[in-house]
């Protein structure tokens, strides 16, 4: 993979289209001045709720234009992340906040409006035959009756919320743009830190230039960390305020609420995976041997447990993993040659591009998957995980009406981390030689680690810094790297090395800006990689089961979505055979390994 300085020097071929949003700037300047005028109509529409015709002809209209606010949106996002700090990038995306703030406050009369309405009231709307199709979605907001204020309060609230909800944005900018982690020398060359590239370059075999990485960026982490504290102070003190306002105990509290889950769950989950620290140790024993370590440092554990140097072109990831999702099915196959065919991915890394990964959709659009893809399977598997995203919005929304094609980011995460599985699986039974087969099994292992163990980790941290400041605390630095400390400590037991600010990684969790998304992670490799194993059986029914589950609409809650594929997630159970199943990956590597 070359390197490239900047984006302009980027092929055409490995960059996202997304012309079929917007033709060009002037396409989405019509496009939002078109939108700004509808946004404005919506206001036409106060006390809808009395007449059954004119709330059908509401609904409608809202939908339209909502999803025309969402594009306009998304596209900003998009453009901005493709160069960070770009001024005219910044504005468009500053006008698409200003406008969706203008939408959210011109419909927040409605669910004031509808809560009103005496239960009798509200039955009789549906002798309107038209609204039954937007039944789901009234009766969830009257559902949430007690939790809703007056109109003018919902519109103070939303326009304070936009113009200070910015604590990410700042978060990624530090993170990604203006911080300078200096350079390292690899092959003679000078190579700039970056937070894109910092993966590929804790991969290095020369422990030397591994532990220069690792000090220079933690040390300009550590430099920053009391803004970064601030900043997630000021998230969580506003997160659980709004919650607060709107009725609930705290933000935990509305979390459970408007996802439809139960504490048990999220209790069951955590229990298993902290009662079974001894298996993650038991990992970090078996590589620390595997690579003959004589300690094992954080700087480190980002080394592949194999030898195997392949590296992948872009080309040859889209190969393998078509192969890789053919027991999904065709349909399934189609929609994956959609995502490649139509230039749905942004592939490379340079400097000023957001880092990380991820598949951002709309109501009536293809997601776009943005990448720093790096050459590894790491960033092959992180093709399989975006694409699962993609595909499976693809058939929610070819399986389901608009209003009902936003379905929960943790039913959402079962579909990619499914791929993940299905990549590792393939890999680990075709590999022609013992290194193809011991990567496929490190994939699925790296999977575990980080959406297993490393979620709940850091999900059970989230719970406890906003407990403490829910007790009248700051999130001071020195709190949130001791917090981190602890549970490194707890994790880690006596096989990993905490080396000097390796107590500073809550800074690049860009999840804490997104109320408690972690744990969403964990309920899904548990379920993926039991649902995975029944498919690769030849288990027509699971199979089947799958893409009923993965052409559900938002029209159902999470906990029973998940009871398509026969998983109850309030059991234990589920949790506890997902760790044995990483438990018994470690044992069939060291078996492998032990092969002549």
């Amino acid at each position: 993979m070359n390197k490239y300085k900047s984006r302009s020097e980027v092929p055409d071929k490995y960059k996202w289209d997304l012309s079929d949003f917007y033709k060009d700037d002037k396409d989405y300047e019509v496009s939002y001045n078109k939108t700004k005028k509808e946004v404005e109509e919506l206001k036409k529409y106060v006390g809808c709720t009395k007449d059954s015709a004119k709330l059908y002809e509401f609904l409608k209209f809202d939908i339209e234009v909502q999803n025309e606010v969402e594009n306009l949106y998304i596209y900003a996002y998009l453009k901005d992340d493709e160069e960070l700090g770009i001024a005219k990038n910044i504005d468009r995306k500053n006008k698409a906040t200003i406008l969706y703030s203008e939408y959210i406050t011109n419909v927040s009369f409605f669910e004031p409006e509808l809560i009103e309405l005496s239960k009798e009231d509200f039955n009789k709307l549906f002798d309107n035959k038209d609204l039954l199709e937007f039944k789901f979605v009234l009766e969830e907001l009257y559902k949430g009756k007690e939790h809703t204020l007056s109109e003018k309060e919902e519109i103070i609230i939303n326009e304070l919320t936009t113009a200070m909800n910015n604590y990410e944005d700042i978060s990624s900018n530090l993170l990604n743009n203006e911080n300078d982690y200096g350079t390292v020398k690899i092959d003679g060359e000078d190579t700039v830190i970056t937070s894109t590239n910092l993966r590929k370059l804790l991969k290095n075999k020369d422990q030397n230039i591994r532990k220069e990485v690792f000090k220079k960026y933690k040390d300009v982490l550590a430099m920053h960390a009391g803004t970064s504290a601030s900043l997630l102070d000021s998230y969580v003190k506003a997160n659980n305020t709004n919650s607060k306002i709107h009725k609930f105990k705290d933000a935990w509290d509305a979390k459970l609420f408007n996802n439809h889950m139960s504490k048990k769950a999220y209790d069951a989950l955590t229990s298993a995976v902290e009662n079974n620290v001894d298996v993650l140790q038991k990992y970090y024993r078996v590589f620390k041997e595997t690579l003959g370590l004589k300690e094992l440092h954080q700087y480190d554990l980002g080394l592949d447990l194999t030898s195997s140097d392949r590296k992948y072109t872009i080309e040859e990831a889209n190969d393998l993993i078509r192969e890789v999702v053919k027991p999904l099915g065709e349909e399934y196959i189609s929609c994956y040659n959609k995502i490649i065919d139509n230039h749905y991915i942004d592939y490379c890394e340079y400097k000023g591009k957001c880092s990380g990964g991820y598949s951002a959709s709309t109501t009536d659009h293809d997601s776009r998957i943005l990448l720093s893809f790096n050459d590894d399977l790491d960033s092959v598997s992180t093709i399989a995980h975006e694409c699962g995203h993609n595909v499976h919005h693809q058939f929610v929304m070819k399986y389901n009406k608009m209003q009902y094609r936003e379905v929960t980011k943790l039913v959402a995460e079962v579909v990619s981390l499914t791929n993940e599985c299905l990549l590792s699986s393939y890999l680990a039974e075709h590999g022609k030689t013992k290194e193809e087969k011991l990567s496929g099994i490190n994939n699925i292992l790296n999977v575990f680690l980080s959406n297993l163990f490393g979620a709940v980790r850091e999900g059970k941290m989230e719970r406890e810094f906003y407990d403490y400041s829910l007790e009248g605390n700051a999130l001071t630095k020195d709190y949130m790297n001791n917090l981190d400390q602890k549970s490194l400590e707890k994790y880690y037991g006596k096989e990993v090395i905490i080396d000097e600010n390796g107590n500073t990684g809550w800074i690049r969790r860009s999840h804490y800006y997104m109320n408690y998304y972690l744990f969403d992670y964990s309920f899904c490799i548990s379920v993926a990689s039991a649902n995975v194993a029944k498919i690769l059986s030849g288990d027509k029914k699971a199979l089947d089961n799958y893409i009923k589950f993965i052409s559900l609409g938002s029209d159902i809650y999470p906990l029973d979505a998940f009871k398509v594929l026969g998983f109850d997630l309030e059991d234990s159970k589920v949790y506890e055979d997902a760790i044995k199943y990483f438990d018994s990956l470690i044992d069939e590597f060291v078996k492998i390994s032990k092969e002549k």
